[in-house]
């Protein structure tokens, strides 16, 4: 097979884009994934931790719609590394979907451990990844006092280069969003009511002051959506996949790679095989 004919076959992998009516049938499809995991294990609530970013915004939404908003606890938790606009929108969707919602400061539980153990406190990557799993403890802290589920906020982008935080935003009960790529989080949530400030935002892990997922990843989203598309989920060359985004061939190598290093992310943690 030519490298155009790799390209033809693949899933309309450049245009990811969704139209009116496959939004609303993706809302359905969610709203009725969300229900069916609260059902199944007889949960009361759902837990969302509400970051001000459009991946949570929209969670928010769907849950409410789902469940009702009474039935959603919504958990705001700033640290000293979040910008106070942030924080605000991330009220803002709380108060829009109507959620009952808690605002927690993460920042003097993280100092609790950077004391215990110093040293992860000069290392920014781990003191990052603190925060972000100290935000899990709290997500199951409620959920387990209100017989709930944790929503997770990851999507299909992230999950596939491994841009979580093993045992932080990556542990939940479900990941009603795990299909969509970047794109179509961003279009989905300006379907379902998310405030333009949220949707708009440049993405943020939240893990320390300044940081930015593009900037960290060294790419746009919209650029990887479609190397992901093509060359990872496709199976397009390298060489094809780089002359149609338009970016030179190590981009897309270099994503690939992401990929492959992140496998363990995305995998139950391996035990041996029985020795009989």
């Amino acid at each position: 097979m030519t490298d155009d004919e790799a390209i033809a076959q693949a899933d309309s992998p450049l245009d990811l884009t969704l139209n009116d009516d496959e939004l609303e049938a993706r809302r359905e499809h969610i709203t009725g994934f969300i229900q069916e995991q609260l059902d199944a294990a007889g949960a009361e609530k759902a837990v969302v931790a509400i970051s001000g970013g459009v991946d949570s915004g929209l969670i928010a939404g769907l849950a409410a719609d789902a469940l009702g908003p009474e039935r959603v606890h919504g958990l705001v938790m700033p640290s000293e590394v979040n910008d106070e606009e942030t924080m605000s929108d991330a009220v803002r969707v709380a108060e829009r979907f109507e959620l009952p919602h808690d605002v927690i400061e993460v920042g003097p539980i993280v100092e609790s451990f950077l004391e215990a153990y110093p040293e992860g406190g000069e290392h920014r990557m781990a003191a990052g990844n603190v925060r972000v799993r100290t935000r899990a403890v709290l997500n199951y802290l409620v959920a387990n006092t209100e017989n709930g589920l944790v929503v997770g906020t990851g999507n299909r982008t992230e999950a596939l280069i491994g841009y979580f935080t093993k045992y932080g935003d990556g542990a939940v009960d479900c990941h009603p969003i795990a299909n969509l790529y970047k794109q179509q989080v961003r279009q989905l949530a300006r379907h379902v009511g998310v405030p333009e400030s949220v949707a708009a935002r440049t993405p943020t892990a939240g893990m320390w002051v300044g940081q930015t997922d593009e900037e960290e990843l060294g790419i746009e989203y919209d650029t990887l959506d479609s190397i992901l598309a093509l060359h990872v989920e496709g199976d397009v060359p390298a060489s094809a996949t780089a002359r149609e985004v338009g970016v030179e061939e190590p981009v897309v190598e270099r994503v690939r790679n992401l990929y492959e290093r992140s496998a363990h992310k995305r995998q139950v943690p391996p035990g041996p095989e029985t020795p009989y």
